[in-house]
């Protein structure tokens, strides 16, 4: 197993925070993570392939290129910021060969940072609350290296649940390897539902909207929430015809004592 992360360029950095959105539940993440780079434009710096990613090719324009996630670099109000994206992690079956992939994943990345002077890492994910997600605004959820980073963002409004849970894939391993070398960091994850498959730009939007008020982005988000509604209102349009089809097929049932 080989994760190689092929830079093209090293930038200077005198202490860098890395923010990471990889498809996951809701592809709230992948979402928020893409909304960033393409309102920053931030600079692309490295390429990352991994024999435990999909076997399969991406092509374009007819063009064929191994799958690849990339790492973008941008100064943002004083302070430097590494952004990794892409469109896929190693898969996640639990498998005792698919939990080395994603360790070997991480660690490459961590380790392949060090000269980018990283010191905080930021995962964004999604966190399924099922069907309560169509009737209730997303909230974010936060799990944090330390108590000293839950405080900081308490501040911005996010939702510390003390119960304990598990993070999979890299929005977790990224930070747990992350905390084993110095770094702080956390997992923010926005409320979703595993059902909406295209995709919670509600949820993202959210995400988006606290890592504004903590890092100063300037965004517009106006595109991002036109899509949240019409995805939303094309699911609670699906799910209400679901249940109206379900009602018609269920008899009604008399029972004799």
């Amino acid at each position: 197993m080989v994760t190689k992360v092929k830079f093209l360029k090293k930038p200077k950095c005198k202490k860098s925070i890395m923010l990471t959105g990889l498809p996951g539940i809701g592809l709230v993440g992948k979402i928020a993570i893409d909304h960033l780079i393409a309102q920053l434009k931030p600079e692309r710096i490295a390429e990352i392939s991994s024999d435990s990613f999909p076997p399969s090719v991406r092509t374009q324009n007819a063009v064929l290129d191994l799958i690849k996630n990339e790492l973008y670099y941008a100064k943002s109000n004083g302070s430097e910021f590494l952004f990794l994206a892409g469109p896929v992690q190693p898969t996640l079956d639990f498998r005792a060969g698919s939990a080395q992939e994603h360790y070997e994943f991480a660690e490459s990345i961590i380790t392949a940072l060090e000269p980018l002077n990283v010191k905080e890492v930021y995962t964004l994910a999604g966190l399924d609350i099922r069907e309560r997600r169509m009737n209730s605004e997303p909230r974010i959820i936060i799990a944090a290296s330390s108590k000293k980073v839950l405080e900081d963002w308490k501040k911005f409004g996010v939702v510390i649940d003390k119960n304990e849970g598990l993070i999979s894939g890299a929005a977790g391993l990224l930070l747990g390897i992350a905390k084993e070398q110095g770094l702080e960091g956390a997992c923010l994850m926005g409320e979703t539902s595993s059902q909406l498959y295209l995709g919670d730009h509600g949820s993202a939007k959210a995400l988006l909207e606290l890592l504004v008020k903590k890092f100063k982005f300037k965004l517009n988000l106006a595109e991002l929430e036109k899509e949240a509604k019409n995805i939303e209102e094309a699911f609670q349009k699906l799910t209400q015809q679901l249940k109206e089809q379900t009602e018609q097929e269920s008899p009604n049932l008399s029972y004799v004592r």
